[in-house]
């Protein structure tokens, strides 16, 4: 499997106690934490998708 989706499942799972901390408790700073992960997320995503059309 691929280390990109391997990675892009990571963030998602550390991210999950910010978004708990960001909808439930209204933490500004888990906010900031979400949005840095789900850049990262759409980078590696980026890079998936191309290296998947490379294989193509």
């Amino acid at each position: 499997m691929s280390t990109h989706y391997e990675q892009i499942k990571q963030l998602i799972l550390e991210s999950e106690a910010d978004v708990v901390k960001f909808y439930e408790k209204g933490n500004k700073s888990a906010g900031v934490r979400i949005r840095r992960s789900m850049q990262n997320v759409k980078t590696l995503a980026q890079e998936l998708r191309k290296d998947v059309l490379d294989k193509r």
